[in-house]
């Protein structure tokens, strides 16, 4: 079936926003218990296990860098306790107050609402770990109309895969589960073009359920609706909780200023980076995206042959680059090849010595010459944190 259609991706990007909020409940539920955040406690002569007090909690947040000030930290418990991951010990609150009552996850008192939702969902997180935990050959980098796709699974042989662990009895059963789990948008085909078959077509899980997700994402969940253009770029970064929002800035050659909204960890200074690319200007959180670098700051288009060309003008150089809470800070943009649109100055693609106008060659090990921008951000969301980047840069520049 050729495309899975406008209602299904809309579907799925809504349990995907779903999904996101899970996940992100989950991660902070095991930190508190971690950092006996979360423990019993009394109450007049009664216990009350496993919960927490409200009033410490935002103490936590704060001190974290999870939330700015105390009204953000409320919001986000909010959204926790409106998607029924949290409820007051006594469910006689339906709102999270900065006071000293007791909150509980549903998760550790068995009341979580199993909802079919949220049965698949949990269903693929699950297989995702299984999948990622144990040595196994299904999950590798491999070509589907002459392009290359990092961490694939050939349908059918997932399809045995799940029969051999028991996750299904027959085939029929384990590919209608596929099928649920597309639906659900925990995963997809590699070019989004066809549903689930039990054939040799290559397949992606969506979401990696490993990531850390920051509790100010739940609060963006605008940035993820809006529709993406061709020309647009995909940055890659996550947003970040430190107090003071900023802008990321970014200037094409006619030097005109478009705005992305983002945070990092540190203010950026109020005049422009070394690079000349950035400045900070305070927005409000609640302000709307808007997209930036319209225009390639490419001064001239350079195709793959080029670039290897003997004795051309450009040098290779490897970056290895870390990412942090917020992600790596630099946007690439293009086609076969793609080039960096833009580096945060504080960021760690700058301080491993990433520039605008690079050519991306490589990622980990990965030739990358003959794909466009989404591929290779794709490439990089999915694989470890940690990522090797080849690029080429003209010697000139």
């Amino acid at each position: 079936m050729e495309g899975i259609g406008n209602t299904m991706q809309k579907k799925a990007a809504e349990l995907e926003r779903m999904a996101e909020v899970l996940i992100t409940g989950e991660q902070l539920r095991l930190r508190l218990h971690e950092e006996k955040v979360i423990k019993d406690r009394r109450h007049h002569l009664r216990t009350y296990p496993n919960c927490f007090v409200a009033k410490e909690l935002i103490d936590w947040l704060i001190d974290h860098k999870e939330a700015s000030d105390r009204e953000i930290a409320i919001k986000l418990m909010q959204k926790l306790l409106d998607q029924s991951i949290i409820h007051h010990v006594c469910d006689e609150h339906k709102e999270f107050k900065d006071v000293k009552l007791f909150y509980r996850f549903r998760k550790d008192d068995g009341t979580f609402p199993l909802d079919n939702e949220a049965k698949v969902f949990m269903r693929g997180q699950r297989l995702f770990e299984k999948l990622m935990s144990t040595e196994n050959t299904l999950v590798q980098t491999r070509e589907e109309e002459s392009v290359l796709f990092e961490r694939t699974l050939v349908g059918c042989e997932f399809v045995d895969w799940l029969i051999q662990e028991g996750e299904a009895s027959t085939r029929e059963d384990a590919e209608q589960l596929c099928r649920r789990l597309l639906e659900h948008g925990i995963i997809q085909h590699v070019s989004n073009k066809h549903h689930f078959v039990d054939s040799n077509l290559l397949y992606q899980f969506r979401m990696n359920f490993r990531r850390r997700r920051r509790l100010l994402e739940l609060l963006s969940e605008r940035c993820r609706s809006i529709p993406e253009s061709h020309d647009s770029p995909f940055c890659l970064r996550k947003q970040n909780t430190d107090s003071g929002n900023t802008s990321f800035l970014s200037v094409s050659p006619t030097k005109e200023i478009k705005i992305i909204s983002a945070v990092r960890r540190s203010s950026m200074s109020s005049s422009c980076g070394s690079s000349g690319y950035y400045s900070s200007s305070p927005i409000l959180s609640s302000s709307p995206p808007v997209l930036c670098n319209p225009k390639s700051v490419l001064k001239r288009h350079v195709n793959s042959e080029q670039l290897q060309s003997p004795g051309g003008p450009y040098m290779r150089r490897t970056f290895t680059i870390v990412g942090d809470a917020v992600g790596w800070g630099f946007v690439v943009r293009g086609s076969k090849p793609c080039h960096i649109q833009a580096v945060d100055p504080s960021g760690p693609a700058a301080a491993a010595g990433m520039k605008v106008c690079q050519f991306v060659v490589s990622v980990n090990g990965l030739n990358v010459l003959h794909l466009d921008y989404r591929t290779v951000s794709n490439l990089i969301l999915t694989g470890p944190r940690t990522i090797v980047m080849e690029v080429m840069e003209e010697i000139d520049c």
